[in-house]
């Protein structure tokens, strides 16, 4: 492989020393941009410098619910259907029009007919049809997996030009909203030949989309250079922004080191940077900077037990885990008030939420209860043993998510004092996929999952999509719950919004009741910009959308 010379702005960025963020902390770096009344109308031209914290993996659109892969494809590919970051209502964008049978089994969406991919190829029924058939069914020939946000997918027929129908195999309700994800980009149909190496890193410039920029540049695992396309004029309606976007090009930089984003953004080598990190939250607001963090909107930040497990085969142990873990004192003490305390296994901002904080108390002395009921008693050192065996589990470490390292460690603290032994495996990329599909190797597992959607709490659980639960054994196909299997089901099958939120419902106090899940808190994505940015917005799952950005230098 040839050596690749960073860019002279990357090489800046690298070159960022403790004390120049420490001096940059201390300046006063607002601009007139940050004043509303000198912002005048946009702005068309120049080139945003975006820092990223981790590297994009790969760009086949059921794959992009990892906010770097996602961060670039709603840039690059336009969906079907709109869904308004703020109120979560559905409105028209590549599709004018849908309409349903009444058992939610069938789908015709009618198109414009102006909109073309960024290789000239039209964006029309055939293509629609195209990317559906494979989103919806998969391709294991070429390791392309099936979209967890489209249900019982079955077939597509394209009517005329303009005209395209979906069929389902089963009520799927949720399908249209599943249209305006993220995960369902529209690309061309030359794209969807590819493999999943063909959509993977080095290979950028060849995902060809609809949107309102196309990756024009790469360098693997640094950075990622975005261009504005000159005749893209088919933005959502409801948008006030219509035309080419205003700026003409964005630069993304992988910069892993939390100090120097937040430095490169403070001394200007960067206009915007994502995963502000809780602890420099306010040293950037100090500084004059916007701090956004819009809400994910699905699956909370939570710690899932893998019940299946010998040690958590027993509800009164997982039962002690939740009572003995202070979740008020881990926001206390590593995050800020943009990560509200979890009331839920949802987000109170998700479809469906039902509070069930009465199943989320604090109480050592119940946590100590249950594990002496449970035949776990106190050792020498602190901690319980039952039958030789130590009170031992292991939680992964969630990378992606934030400061989870911390958060764990303090966890851990926590329930040292009730006698448990919690370990936090830190791994490498490969020894960790491998290890979080075992639950002999990870009893606990730390994650989320965003979706404005009914939906998104069967993306997590059920056997077929996440599993986190591993309630599908992967080295048998086992279900350990089938009642858990049945409502999750349930959610993604039933027709009327009235009729899923009930669903939701009955998983939700079903996770509560059998203390599945311990859910942490609400999480954000959490963005800051300088002062002359302006326009920056976010999809519904907090996103960035760069569509109507524009410098006011």
């Amino acid at each position: 492989m040839a050596l690749r010379i960073p860019s002279p702005r990357f090489a800046a960025i690298l070159a960022l020393s403790t004390a120049a963020i420490l001096l940059a902390g201390c300046a006063d770096t607002r601009t007139a941009g940050s004043d509303p009344a000198a912002v005048g109308a946009p702005i068309t031209g120049g080139t945003a410098v975006y820092l990223e914290q981790q590297t994009y993996t790969n760009l086949y659109p059921p794959a992009a619910g990892f906010y770097p892969n996602g961060g670039i494809m709603n840039q690059i590919a336009d969906r079907l259907v709109y869904q308004d970051p703020e109120t979560l209502e559905l409105e028209p964008w590549i599709a004018t029009e849908w309409k349903t049978n009444e058992t939610a089994t069938e789908y015709t969406f009618t198109l414009r007919s102006d909109v073309t991919f960024s290789d000239g190829t039209p964006l029309d029924a055939a293509a629609v049809a195209k990317n559906f058939d494979l989103y919806g069914r998969g391709d294991a020939d070429r390791a392309l997996t099936v979209s967890e946000a489209i249900n019982n997918y079955d077939h597509s027929e394209v009517v005329d030009a303009s005209t395209v129908k979906f069929f389902f195999s089963k009520p799927s309700p949720g399908f249209v909203q599943a249209t305006s994800t993220i995960t369902s980009g529209l690309l061309s149909p030359k794209t969807l030949d590819l493999t999943l190496e063909g959509f993977g890193a080095g290979n950028g410039e060849d995902i060809i989309g609809s949107g309102p920029f196309t990756i024009t540049g790469e360098k693997i695992g640094t950075e990622l250079t975005l261009a504005a396309r000159e005749d893209y004029a088919w933005g959502p309606p409801s948008v006030e922004h219509q035309g080419r976007a205003y700026l003409d090009g964005i630069q993304i930089i992988v910069t892993p080191e939390d100090s120097v984003r937040v430095g490169s953004l403070l001394s200007g080598q960067a206009d915007l940077i994502r995963a502000v990190e809780a602890q420099d939250e306010k040293q950037v607001e100090a500084a004059g900077f916007e701090v956004y963090a819009p809400q994910t909107n699905g699956v909370n930040n939570s710690l899932n037990l893998r019940f299946r497990h010998g040690i958590l085969s027993d509800i009164r142990v997982r039962q002690a885990l939740l009572a003995g873990i202070n979740r008020q004192e881990v926001i206390d003490t590593i995050y800020t008030a943009n990560y509200p305390l979890a009331t839920s296994t949802l987000s109170k901002t998700a479809l469906g939420y039902v509070d069930e904080s009465a199943t989320l108390v604090y109480d050592t002395a119940k946590a100590e209860k249950l594990l002496d009921e449970a035949g776990w008693t106190r050792t020498g050192d602190g901690i319980r043993t039952k039958n030789g065996q130590k009170l031992t589990l292991v939680v992964n470490e969630a990378a992606p998510q934030p400061r989870s390292f911390e958060a764990l460690t303090l966890i851990s603290q926590q329930l040292a004092k009730i006698g448990v032994d919690l370990q936090i495996l830190k791994a490498d990329a490969g020894t960790y996929a491998e290890a979080i599909q075992d639950a002999d190797r990870v009893q606990i597992y730390h994650s989320i999952v965003g979706r404005a959607d009914y939906d998104v709490i069967k993306s997590q659980y059920y056997s077929t999509n996440r599993n986190v639960l591993l309630n599908r054994n992967p080295q048998d196909n086992s279900i350990g719950d089938p009642k858990l299997e049945t409502l999750l089901e349930a959610v993604a099958s039933k027709v009327t919004p009235a009729e899923r939120a009930a669903a939701d419902k009955e998983v939700q106090d079903y996770l509560a009741a059998q203390a599945y899940v311990i859910p942490l808190f609400e999480e954000p994505q959490v963005y800051s910009a300088a002062g002359y940015v302006q326009g920056f917005g976010f999809e519904s799952v907090a996103r960035p959308s760069f569509y109507n950005v524009w410098l006011n230098k």
